[in-house]
């Protein structure tokens, strides 16, 4: 999966709507160096193809939202990067405000491109993923620089002690807050697990109850806590 410049670029695509698949598909066929190796309407086929390695991908490019049953964004992109280290994201998404752009490009994507931006772009963004680099269009990524000068700033860094507030709470337990600590820093159950020697089930147990005591169910809803404490 380790794209070099003497062959076209490998994309497989990812997106739940037919229309929205085929069209970037074709607008991508048009280039001399890239060439789609597989097209996919959900996560789970994706995962399988990677899995039984029938399809050969240097770059993904997926909608950042999918079905309603679907797995979402953020733990696909995360389960993705674990297996396959080597494989470059680029998510393609209308759901661009910095806080899903910051949590997408946290869990592992290379890039992020907003589906209103001229295809050309996408292009651009493709070349860019592939070769090592990363890709946010320029006024977004100018804004979360300027919200990330802002949070090093000595004034008014309050949020570590906003965050620690949220993981230190006192109905945790020890092994609960390290979990959530880590969750936070965006590793998935099996690297915590290997990182603590404990097994997969014994952390997933544990951050499930972490879960159930800060009265939420999934990694999306624990960022999004994140995310509004970092923006008081």
């Amino acid at each position: 999966m380790n794209w070099t410049a003497t062959r076209p670029i490998r994309v497989v695509v990812l997106d739940d709507h037919a229309v929205v698949r085929h069209g970037l598909a074709a607008r991508l066929k048009q280039e001399a160096d890239i060439e789609v190796t597989g097209m996919f309407a959900s996560g789970r086929e994706i995962v399988q193809a990677l899995k039984d390695n029938a399809v050969e991908v240097d770059v993904l490019l997926m909608d950042y939202s999918l079905g309603p049953a679907e797995i979402d964004g953020l733990n696909l992109i995360r389960l993705i990067r674990v297996r396959y280290p080597d494989l470059k994201i680029l998510v393609a998404s209308a759901h661009h405000n910095k806080a899903t752009v910051g949590m997408v490009m946290h869990a592992g994507a290379r890039g992020f491109v907003g589906k209103e931006e001229d295809l050309s772009e996408l292009v651009r963004a493709i070349r860019t993923v592939a070769a090592g680099g990363k890709r946010l269009n320029a006024a977004l990524a100018a804004e979360m620089e300027r919200d990330a000068l802002a949070a090093d700033a000595p004034a008014p860094t309050a949020d570590g002690a906003q965050l620690s507030a949220l993981v230190d709470r006192p109905e945790l337990s020890p092994r609960e807050r390290e979990v959530l600590r880590c969750c936070l820093d965006g590793m998935s159950v099996t690297d915590i697990a290997e990182k603590f020697a404990r097994s997969i089930k014994t952390i997933s147990s544990q951050k499930q109850s972490a879960y159930r005591k800060l009265g939420i169910r999934t990694d999306t809803e624990l960022f999004k806590i994140k995310h509004e404490l970092e923006a008081q």
